[in-house]
């Protein structure tokens, strides 16, 4: 898992990092909202879909007063009605890409997603034709400061919570889970009180393809068009962060 782990940390960094704040507020309305309408109402107690949401959109900062405006807003006859859809297919030298959207408008969407393969040397898939270059993993975060418990004696609570493995910076810890204990990790963070930073289900590359510097550069640009696209709420690759790539990128950030 240590490549995948990587990759997985760069992205949540990458995003960390990312300063478009509108962007990230859009994101996190929109998982409220399909919360609220697919999770089961407008009580986070009752609703784990929506609590997840909420503590995501507090990750990002986002105002208390938002996010009550945006549950309230959800459970309203006005509502937003979005559909979740997902695209498949390949960038430039063949690195393969998954992209979930959030959209009320599913022919704007397919024809953005096409537009923005098609101008970058890519070309879109059908469903279903990459699915299995990516393992769908629980991913949370959670901050250092957020438990007092000794780092061995929490993993182990972890891993009966189903942690398969963890990556650990100065600052954070990562946890991943297979997709179906997404769930049971969220309820044992909760029982543990302990506040999660974000906690997501992302699709990561079984295997990454290593390209040359320029290239991967041109790789994290198409990626940063998609994610541009107000439908788009995430964007996976099999591309390789190499350490040369992540310093670049940290560069321009």
């Amino acid at each position: 898992m240590s490549g995948h782990s990587k990759w997985a940390n760069i992205k949540h960094r990458k995003g960390a990092q990312d300063k478009k704040r509108a962007k990230q507020f859009t994101r996190a309305i929109k998982d409220i909202t399909v919360a609220v309408k697919e999770g089961g109402g407008a009580d986070p107690e009752a609703n784990p879909a929506l609590r997840n949401a909420i503590a995501n959109a507090k990750g990002v900062n986002m105002p208390k007063d938002t996010i009550e405006r945006a549950i309230k807003k959800a459970s309203g006859a006005d509502a937003d009605n979005y559909e979740t859809v997902t695209f498949e297919g390949y960038g430039p030298n063949g690195i393969a890409f998954f992209i979930e959207c959030t959209t009320d408008n599913t022919n704007r969407t397919v024809a953005s997603v096409r537009s923005i393969f098609s101008k970058n040397g890519g070309s879109l898939g059908t469903n279903g034709s990459l699915e299995f270059l990516f393992d769908r993993k629980g991913v949370f975060t959670i901050e250092r400061e957020n438990f007092e418990m000794p780092l061995e004696e929490l993993e182990l609570q972890l891993i009966e919570g189903g942690a398969e493995d963890f990556e650990e910076s100065d600052e954070f810890i990562t946890i991943y889970t297979d997709f179906t204990n997404f769930g049971k990790m969220a309820e044992t963070l909760e029982n543990l009180n302990i506040e999660v930073k974000n906690s997501e289900l992302q699709r990561i590359p079984t295997n990454t393809n290593e390209l040359p510097l320029e290239d991967a550069k041109k790789i994290m640009k198409l990626v940063d068009k998609f994610e541009e696209d107000d439908d788009v709420q995430n964007v996976f690759y099999n591309l390789e962060i190499t350490d040369e790539l992540a310093e670049a990128l940290d560069e321009e950030d």
